[in-house]
């Protein structure tokens, strides 16, 4: 029969004794991952995948090139899953954009507001790479990024480099858009002529700078329109884009102007806090109506500057869709004034595109 003292000083052994637990789950790195992967998140790394990254171990630009995924690899996974091979080839394609931009040094779309902030062949950039090698391999076990190694390590470059605006504002509609889409519940759309009125973003030349001249005539143009009853709604879009390295984040600024200095009401503004470019301006601004619930059959009003309007309703737009996006985020239905046009939203927008891990 065990004694007290012994039976005390077993169970002070057994609380002693290092408790099994799960790996530490990283909530950002999650987000992230399901924004831009969704489809690769559980994807294992291949046998020769990873004889090719053992051979690699401990030299991290050869790993960065052993991580890109070959064509036949690609291939290989979109057979296996058919129904989903599109979505599969698209993230398998923008991921390795990431490890090609943001490991190796290959110019990335947008190269003035894009890309890695060292110069390629510099040693500031080789030592980013060896620092997101090092994220990844400390990541290995995190079950946000669980599957091939590829995937981690182009998270853990955008880490690295602090490239991760598409995760910054998740989750949106909770955080920033909450009133906005209790009004749409209870919005009878069809009492308006347009389902919302898309105020651009415009940034500024200088970092100091919260809201440019340009976004403050939008912002007017937009309340203005809003004040005459054609739209139920005001969606600002626009990301922390110009100039390069600013935080001023547009859609921010601007949905700050029309609330204080025209008294728009908090709940008739949509945050569209992501778009880069005037193409995903439009894209997200769409992609926003159908969190909404609002019918993508009616017209939207965009508002901006005459020049940035001349640019939308130019045929060159629809080859500029076609070549950035792969497809039309809508069509321009009319131009009512030169600051003004008419946008018909198609639902082809709500296609997630990792080739801009930016702005998915």
């Amino acid at each position: 029969m065990k004694t007290r003292a012994g039976a005390i000083g077993a169970l002070l052994l057994l609380l002693a004794a290092p408790v099994s637990a799960a790996p530490a789950r990283d909530a950002h790195l999650a987000t992230l991952s399901t924004r831009l992967f969704p489809h690769l998140r559980a994807l294992p790394t291949s046998p020769a995948r990873q004889r090719r990254l053992d051979a690699c171990v401990g030299r991290a630009p050869c790993l960065v090139e052993a991580a890109i995924w070959r064509d036949d690899e690609r291939e290989s996974v979109a057979r296996r899953m058919p129904s989903e091979a599109d979505a599969i080839r698209r993230e398998i394609d923008g991921l390795n954009e990431v490890l090609r931009v943001y490991g190796v040094g290959k110019l990335p779309r947008y190269p003035l507001v894009d890309g890695p902030d060292e110069a390629f062949g510099s040693a500031a950039l080789a030592a980013k790479v060896a620092d997101a090698v090092m994220l990844a391999d400390a990541q290995r076990d995190d079950p946000a990024v669980a599957g091939d190694y590829g995937l981690s390590l182009a998270l853990a470059l955008l880490d690295a480099n602090d490239k991760d605006a598409a995760a910054a504002f998740e989750p949106l509609d909770e955080r920033f858009n909450a009133a906005a889409m209790t009004k749409a519940r209870e919005t009878d759309w069809g009492r308006f002529r347009y389902l919302a009125i898309v105020a651009l973003g415009v940034g500024p030349d200088d970092l100091a700078t919260p809201l440019s001249a340009r976004g403050k005539v939008n912002v007017r143009l937009a309340a203005e329109r809003f004040a005459q009853g054609l739209a139920p709604f005001i969606i600002v879009s626009g990301s922390a884009v110009h100039p390069r390295g600013t935080r001023h984040v547009e859609a921010l600024e601007m949905q700050r102007a029309l609330i204080d200095r025209f008294g728009v009401p908090p709940a008739a503004i949509v945050v569209e806090p992501y778009a880069r470019h005037t193409t995903t301006n439009l894209r997200n601004a769409t992609r926003r109506l159908h969190a909404l619930g609002a019918p993508l059959a009616q017209d939207v009003l965009v508002v901006s500057n005459v020049g940035h309007i001349d640019a939308i309703v130019s045929p060159a737009f629809v080859i500029r869709n076609q070549a950035e996006l792969g497809y039309q985020p809508g069509t321009i239905a009319g131009r009512p004034s030169p600051n003004e046009a008419v946008f018909r939203p198609l639902a082809a927008s709500l296609r997630i595109d990792p080739g801009d891990p930016l702005d998915p």
